[in-house]
């Protein structure tokens, strides 16, 4: 299981060079908000699709009963790494109900998907809230404060409220482009240090916004 442990996200997010300050892994998400009949949100479902380069690596040396293609079960020890890797960058979520903070429970229902025709694999996991959260005004930022892992929301269906009340409406704000300006003070980040959170990987923040008044 070395190949396991290697790929993990953990590891892949120490960015230990100036070089290594921009994008490495590229994430597309859909999220969904899930509902109770009272109008309480339980939590989010998450569904992260990596890019074909990160796919390869991360399967590359795993065992499958048929090649090319990798079931949950043979996934699933992979899974539970990177969803393990995952709690100490807070999952890149990070809410507010009614501008105060929500906080999350690990992970429940995890499971990893291979697509055999894009060859990329989507790493699906519900984040509970540690408490439901009944609020008019939730708010959601899915971003890595080192951007070393870029996340883009998908073009089609990427929020999706489940079970929500009529009166709740969805907005989303996605992410800015990269200038050259922002490259070049990426790129001046001293070897070994941090990217101060929430400022250059929050300018890539992709928001997300309840409204339900």
């Amino acid at each position: 299981m070395t190949r396991i442990i290697v790929v993990a996200l953990a590891a892949l997010m120490v960015a230990s060079a100036p070089a290594l300050a921009h994008p490495h892994v590229w994430v597309t998400i859909k999220s969904t908000l899930v509902y109770t009949a009272d109008g309480s949100v339980t939590g989010v479902r998450q569904a992260w699709t990596f890019d074909d380069m990160f796919s390869a690596f991360a399967v590359q040396g795993l065992e499958s009963k048929q090649k090319g293609a990798f079931t949950r079960d043979e996934l699933k020890p992979l899974a539970k790494v990177n969803v393990d890797s995952l709690k100490e960058y807070d999952y890149f979520t990070y809410a507010k109900a009614d501008g105060k903070k929500a906080a999350f429970l690990d992970p429940v229902d995890y499971y990893l998907d291979f697509d055999g025709k894009d060859a990329v694999l989507t790493l699906n996991f519900v984040l509970p809230f540690k408490a439901p959260v009944k609020a008019d005004a939730l708010d959601l930022e899915v971003y890595d404060p080192s951007y070393f892992v870029d996340f883009q929301l998908a073009k089609k269906d990427a929020v999706v409220l489940a079970g929500a009340p009529a009166a709740c409406k969805v907005t989303v704000g996605k992410p800015q482009e990269m200038t050259k300006e922002l490259a070049q003070m990426l790129a001046q980040i001293p070897a070994g240090e941090q990217i101060p959170s929430n400022s250059y990987g929050a300018q890539f923040s992709n928001k997300i916004a309840v409204r339900c008044r």
